[in-house]
């Protein structure tokens, strides 16, 4: 195992193994510190970022986190790594790809064609060198665009994801949710409901009656229902109207298999979803989410901080060429992200290395009732993201998931930051919108018949 070290005030600090300097270097987070991990002081951990930053990038190829022979995620970030696309950089050290990140030469093409050459780990390790305002720069530069029923990721939009949860999983109160966030122009990246009751009956119900209201009323979006893909797959055998395949992944085999998923299974569902060809612009059908801290709360981490961790999951999103991946960035807890401050950088950090891995990132802008946070830090991130190109965030009615029981944002926040950020919704749903008469330039808060839209989903009309 390679040794690391760096010479910092007079004296030498030493880190036995890769791992363990990743760790070091990143930003003080309650997860690291959980695990025992993190660096014992702030020299140690500016000692590690000098030590990261002239470790050449080829090393991530011959040194590993999480062993390559006892993990299928690592195998995956290794036999699917482009070498050709990695060439201009192969001759790079961290701190030098940081340097081209932030120069003019890396703009959205060149950003593009430099991703698949990237690993997770590279990614990871650059961040841990950024400043937020360099999280920022870089991200907002990279343009990642899906398609199924609209087009989303293009340059000065930001779509929204309408989460209708209700905890009794009542088709009403579902139905006025989504008339709440459809009034006020959310939904176009998907209408997705985490199900109160997970079994393949309640879920199938959801999703005929999304379904039956989009064909009602011709909306261009998608739907989904958050099972586990395993109930996906026996959605889609019975014929069921399945939109989008999703799943919760992280980045270890040990903690994909907490989640009760593999690969293949990944791969299986995938191939399913495409079969229905049900999208009309494009044939990304998967939606994945992931979270700082997830591998920890399975003692699946192997050692390994929990951010380092979580680009490792975009290297399992990005083999299944994805419309959707967010992270729930500080909806685990304060164990992982402990406070307001903690939960933006992560923020930041996460978009960052999903946009420059080639992901279609999202950010669910949010925090548990016990962390040291509030709505106010949630404004700061959100207007950060908003300005780092993030792709679509997550809106529940008033902010307060009332089944899931966490705080994210309103629809009214992704109102505000269209209007502050002149951006705009996915180009398709944008001309629904206008069709009906929700569009901003027309000054109008109505659909054309409320009443049936609201007897579509069983409300009173």
């Amino acid at each position: 195992m390679p040794s690391y070290s760096a010479l910092l005030g007079g004296e030498r600090y030493r880190f036995d193994g890769l791992a363990p300097l990743l760790a070091a270097a990143t930003p003080e987070r309650s997860g690291d510190q959980l695990a025992g991990i993190a660096a014992e002081s702030e020299a140690q951990r500016v000692a590690a970022r000098m030590a990261l930053a002239d470790l050449p990038l080829a090393e991530f190829l011959t040194e590993t986190v999480v062993p390559y022979e006892t993990d299928e995620v690592t195998r995956l970030i290794l036999d699917s790594h482009d070498a050709a696309a990695f060439a201009p950089f192969a001759a790079m050290t961290v701190g030098e790809l940081r340097d081209w990140l932030l120069s003019d030469a890396a703009e959205a093409r060149s950003l593009a064609r430099a991703a698949p050459g990237l690993t997770p780990e590279m990614v990871a390790a650059v961040s841990k060198l950024m400043r937020n305002q360099d999280l920022i720069a870089a991200a907002r530069k990279a343009e990642v665009v899906t398609a199924f029923r609209n087009t989303l990721g293009q340059k000065g939009r930001i779509a929204t994801r309408l989460q209708p949860n209700h905890p009794a999983d009542d088709l009403k109160g579902i139905a006025a949710a989504v008339l709440d966030g459809l009034l006020q122009g959310t939904g176009d990246a998907v209408i997705g409901i985490n199900p109160a009751t997970d079994n393949i009956a309640n879920c199938t119900a959801i999703l005929q009656a999304l379904d039956g209201l989009r064909l009602d009323f011709g909306i261009p979006t998608q739907s989904c229902v958050l099972t586990h893909v395993t109930n996906t797959l026996e959605i889609i055998e019975a014929g069921g109207p399945v939109d989008l395949v999703f799943q919760s992944v992280a980045g270890t085999e040990a903690a994909n298999a907490g989640f009760g998923v593999t690969l293949s299974v990944l791969a299986e569902a995938h191939a399913a979803a495409r079969g229905l060809n049900r999208g009309t612009v494009g044939r990304n059908v998967m939606y994945f989410e992931t979270g700082q801290g997830a591998p920890l709360s399975a003692d699946a981490h192997h050692g390994v901080d929990q951010q380092t961790l979580e680009a490792r999951a975009y290297g399992v999103a990005r083999a299944f060429d994805p419309l959707l991946v967010n992270t729930v960035v500080g909806f685990i807890g304060p164990e992982y992200l402990y406070d307001g401050k903690q939960i933006i950088r992560a923020g930041l950090e996460d978009h960052f290395c999903g946009k420059i891995l080639g992901l279609p990132m999202g950010v669910d802008v949010c925090y548990t009732n016990h962390v040291e946070a509030d709505q106010d830090d949630m404004d700061t991130l959100m207007t950060l993201l908003a300005a780092a190109g993030v792709n679509f965030v997550i809106c529940v009615p008033g902010s307060d998931d009332v089944m899931l029981s966490y705080q994210s944002l309103a629809f009214e926040d992704a109102a505000w930051l269209r209007r502050t950020f002149g951006l705009r919704p996915a180009p398709e749903f944008e001309d629904w919108l206008a069709r009906t008469g929700l569009g901003e330039e027309r000054g109008l808060r109505a659909l054309p018949d409320l009443g049936q839209l609201a007897r579509r989903m069983g409300l009173p009309a």
